[in-house]
């Protein structure tokens, strides 16, 4: 199983001058698109007894999702407010007090057996205690060796302390054997820096796999050996909410399809070409329709 660890919220989406409310969460769309994709997922995240958690389950239910370790809480969902501008998405988050943000350490369950790979990310690496206890659950994963994939995908504005959110994604970088990149993130992480160079740096402090995404510019994977480039599939963008999160789940899904998440090391070209073409297919159903609403295996080609 491939369990995804990190935010589940409700976007507020605009909509004919009205917000309509949407589930999603960084972590939550990478765990309901692969499940989608048909990988073996799991989800672990405090769900609300408010009126908003049975609309993130069942989503996460339908697309065969394992939802057995989420606790339940009588604290509310977090809600992000989605600006759209020229299809690209910015978000104002209430999130003070959430059922999410108040995980600790203690609410941690053991790690199940059979796991291929845990996902971070996101909103959820940021506040304290949910932030430490995810970097908890990303130390016991990758003492296991079980390799962890990063998405830090970070909103500046939600960022209190910079300082100590650089200090933890340096940690997390550490453990992790897949960290993805947006533009945003690097120019965040390395200001003025070359992205490229700034990606490939990375590779230093352990990750075998550095992917870099660029929208329309496309994706590039970096490892020990080299660089690969995968074009963007050209499609109407209704909107890019839940295009990096289901890049994500691409990605995994190829790469746990090919057995190649315990040999990350050895990665060949071959394989990581399709895992790219894999993702990056599947982000272009996401971003060719409104929200995160990322495609179903059945959508896709055959690779």
């Amino acid at each position: 199983m491939i369990l995804c660890a990190g935010e589940s919220l409700i976007d507020m989406v605009p909509r004919d001058g009205l917000f309509q409310p949407l589930p999603g969460g960084s972590v939550w769309n990478t765990a309901l698109a692969l499940g989608r994709l048909g990988a073996p997922a799991g989800y672990l995240w405090p769900i609300s007894r408010d009126g908003f958690g049975e609309s993130l389950l069942r989503p996460l239910a339908d697309a065969g999702v394992d939802t057995a370790l989420c606790p339940r809480s009588d604290r509310p969902t977090t809600l992000a407010f989605v600006t759209l501008t020229g299809g690209e998405a910015r978000y104002a988050f209430y999130d003070e007090g959430s059922a999410g943000r108040m995980l600790q350490e203690s609410d941690l369950p053991a790690l199940p057996g059979g796991l291929t790979a845990l996902f971070i990310g996101g909103i959820s690496l940021v506040p304290d205690p949910c932030g430490a206890a995810v970097e908890v659950l990303a130390t016991r994963a990758a003492a296991d060796g079980v390799p962890v994939m990063l998405d830090p995908n970070i909103r500046p504005f939600f960022i209190a302390d910079a300082a100590a959110h650089r200090d933890r994604l340096d940690r997390l970088i550490g453990l992790a054997s897949i960290v993805k990149l947006s533009a945003d993130d690097l120019a965040w992480l390395n200001p003025g820096a070359d992205p490229a160079q700034a990606a490939r740096a990375l590779l230093d402090r352990g990750p075998a796999l550095v992917l870099q995404t660029g929208g329309a510019a496309g994706a590039v994977a970096h490892t020990a050996r080299g660089s690969l480039r995968a074009p963007a599939i050209r499609v109407a963008v209704a909107d890019t909410i839940g295009a990096g999160d289901t890049f994500n789940a691409g990605m995994l899904d190829a790469l746990h399809r090919a057995g190649a998440l315990s040999r990350l090391a050895a990665l060949d070209d071959a394989t990581l070409a399709a895992a790219l073409a894999h993702a990056a297919r599947a982000a272009a159903i996401t971003v060719s329709r409104p929200g995160a609403d990322p495609p179903w295996a059945r959508e896709l080609p055959a690779d």
